[in-house]
């Protein structure tokens, strides 16, 4: 008697399997290389969220050219970026680009146009001319993703963050030749949102670690900025503790520290050794 052949249904079934089994070797190869990325591209690793399963910290994180994303497709902003900076004594970068693009890794459909009339800047996260000082073209262009733009006000945006911005390229890169950088929005209650549904933070926050190296020991450095600012504020006024930035954002930043290192670095505002005090009022370009 002849042996019966699988039937159609069954065939599929194998082969679906195989498929499915395929899929997920894969994906976790490219996951592996992945985490191998932001290893690299982290100080003592990503932010994490206290609690997993809260919506408002959940986000994916998205690889740039120089920098890390951490993008809440549930409140269409950036929630972390991540970035190193190092000493560049002459730095040349190209033009400013002429605008944002659209990126294609957000689930939701965020563009340019979007900003148009809200009263609000479109303001980075990864600031433009310290990464392409740094990391070149490319690097520049993906600044100008629209998965690195935060609702900012305008006095916000060209005055106070630029000069902060400013500060931490020109002089604390400058005097400790490496610092890593965390930034991004403070959302408080109630929501707020733009027509398009993107949503307004109330202030924004930024960390900037200086690693230290043989017997120098790390350091950090924090602000939080609320977006009513006038823009001609000391610098110093907005500094708070790394643990203040944790208790509004919902994250634990630089979670492969000690806890007894994390407990010196994270719990007070230590401002010695960063010069702050020299350029804290230096003016805004704009």
């Amino acid at each position: 008697m002849a042996r019966r052949r699988p039937g159609l249904l069954k065939r599929f079934r194998r082969m679906s399997g195989v498929g499915l089994m395929a899929t997920a070797v894969l994906y976790g190869l490219w996951y592996y290389q992945e985490r191998t990325y932001w290893e690299q591209m982290s100080w003592m690793g990503t932010p994490r969220a206290e609690v997993w399963y809260d919506w408002k910290t959940i986000n994916r994180t998205l690889r740039n050219d120089g920098f890390l994303t951490g993008w809440s497709d549930l409140r269409a902003n950036p929630l972390w970026t991540v970035y190193r900076l190092d000493r560049v004594n002459h730095p040349a970068i190209g033009d400013r680009p002429g605008h944002f693009s659209d990126d294609w890794r957000t689930l939701w459909p965020v563009t340019s146009d979007d900003y148009t009339g809200s009263g609000y800047d479109r303001g980075h996260q990864a600031p433009n001319y310290a990464i392409a000082a740094v990391y070149g073209r490319q690097a520049q262009l993906d600044t100008f993703q629209m998965s690195n733009i935060s609702p900012q006000s305008p006095d916000l945006n060209r005055r106070v963050w630029q000069r902060l911005e400013e500060v931490v390229i020109d002089q604390f890169a400058a005097r400790f030749g490496t610092v890593w950088v965390t930034t991004g929005p403070i959302f408080d209650d109630p929501i707020k949102r733009m027509s398009s549904f993107i949503e307004i933070p109330d202030a924004f926050y930024k960390i900037v670690v200086a690693p230290g190296s043989g017997d120098a020991p790390p350091r950090m450095i924090a602000f939080i900025v609320p977006q009513d600012v006038h823009g001609d504020e000391p610098l110093d006024r907005f500094l708070v503790s790394v643990d203040d930035i944790e208790a509004r954002t919902g994250f634990n930043f630089f979670s492969e520290l000690s806890d007894d290192m994390a407990e010196q670095l994270e719990s007070g505002v230590d401002t010695r050794g960063w010069g702050l005090e020299k350029v804290a009022r230096q003016p805004a370009r704009f």
